[in-house]
């Protein structure tokens, strides 16, 4: 190991660890405690996430050193880390170890996508997908086979250890394991393609139900290999973007066993079902997947797809503690139908970033949010996500900060 790659990341973990030691963690922390836990005492926390790093990340303090290729992406993180925190933290956590990812391969539910691509920017990866359709018959269907899920427990050690020896005194490394990516649906647009699924519903319900139950049977066996494998996390950070901390879940008293699916998060979502009826909603995806949604001990439900309409049927499912308010919502429906009994998780539009900086829009926005919220006693989280672009201005960014953090009354901006 080069001495420049040591002395680069031990300098890296000592700022990181001075950020963890702040008071204001604890605080942070008990912020979106206490909104999970659908008690909210103070304002809504406040998170950004999913932002274009291909942009960021030619920032001068992006750069990186680190020649050894295992350590260069532990040192990415670092500077990711302390990019966020000095120029847009909002609510962000920076905990008292670094994490390091377990390595797994077979992570795939089951899936394999075959596509063509199509991208605007070289460096972003987001990008457009045609998906090649796989899924046309039920033999198609049923030959779909769970992967095996493998990891590499010795490669964990020692990359552990390499860490512990060079910053493990002021920052000690944690293996962290995975969190369950539930919403089949999800990965059905990518084996069958959006429309021809939206089709199957009207011209072959059969084959829609045969697909959702195989979907769900592969994200199971995922589930069981995982928890087979110590892999599941419930110390993760973040669910979907959000602050995953709770009293709800028993990572508060700790664990002195492998976790299961029950102690963790999960989240699902049809976000191809926005032009669905809620009864079609209830009928191909609440009721299909609820066994593999009611397997973990709490869900965040929903993601880019409306469901301001759609909560009567959402409350069928008795562990979803988070519901998504996406953009195309109708706030004061969603506001009212969800009332105090879920956090009400709104997405702000990350369209009023991407052209130019909107700031009425955001305004209005927020302070929409704030007022349907605070009028029918419901929790409420506000998320930038899904930033595919800022136009190399990430300015923008730190001014997206700035303002709703004012507008929400954060008083004490690390």
């Amino acid at each position: 190991m080069l001495e420049k790659d040591r002395q680069t990341l031990r300098g890296l973990a000592l700022q990181a660890a001075e950020i963890a030691a702040l008071p204001v963690q604890k605080k942070t922390i008990a912020l979106w405690r206490d909104n999970n836990d659908l008690k909210p005492v103070s304002r809504p926390p406040v998170y950004m996430d999913q932002l274009p790093w291909h942009e960021i990340d030619r920032a001068p303090e992006m750069q990186l050193c680190c020649e050894d290729p295992f350590l260069r992406r532990v040192e990415q993180d670092f500077r990711r880390l302390l990019f966020r925190w000095k120029h847009f933290p909002c609510d962000m956590i920076v905990r008292p170890f670094y994490d390091l990812e377990k390595s797994v391969t077979g992570l795939n539910y089951g899936i394999h996508v075959l596509e063509d691509t199509l991208a605007t920017d070289a460096g972003n990866d987001v990008i457009s997908h045609a998906y090649i359709d796989q899924l046309q018959t039920s033999e198609a269907v049923q030959a779909l086979q769970a992967d095996l899920i493998e990891t590499d427990a010795a490669l964990d050690e020692r990359r552990r250890a390499q860490l512990e020896e060079i910053f493990g005194d002021v920052l000690p490394v944690r293996l962290a394991g995975v969190s369950i990516h539930s919403g089949v649906w999800d990965r059905i647009a990518q084996m069958r393609s959006v429309t021809n699924a939206l089709e199957d519903l009207i011209e072959d319900p059969e084959l829609i139900v045969e697909t959702v139950n195989k979907f769900v049977w592969l994200t199971q066996r995922t589930v069981d290999q995982c928890e087979a494998l110590g892999l599941l996390d419930p110390m993760l950070s973040y669910i979907h973007c959000t602050g995953a901390f709770t009293e709800a879940l028993p990572v508060e008293t700790g664990l002195d066993r492998p976790a299961t699916a029950k102690d963790c998060w999960s989240f699902g979502m049809a976000q191809m079902f926005s032009t669905v009826s809620p009864k079609m909603h209830e009928e191909y995806e609440i009721e299909l997947v609820r066994p593999l949604y009611q397997r973990f001990g709490l869900m965040y439900y929903g993601c880019c797809e409306p469901l301001h309409h759609k909560i009567s049927i959402v409350r069928k499912l008795d562990n979803v503690r988070k519901i998504s308010v996406s953009p195309w919502a109708d706030i004061d429906v969603a506001a009212e139908n969800i009332g105090g009994d879920y956090v009400f998780s709104s997405k702000i539009n990350p369209a009023f970033l991407a052209v130019d900086f909107s700031r009425d829009a955001i305004v209005d926005q927020v302070e929409h949010v704030l007022e349907a919220t605070r009028r029918n006693g419901t929790p409420a989280e506000l998320i930038l996500k899904d930033v595919s672009t800022v136009q190399y201005d990430i300015t923008r960014l730190e001014r997206w900060h700035d303002l709703v953090m004012s507008l929400v009354g954060k008083e004490d901006c690390p």
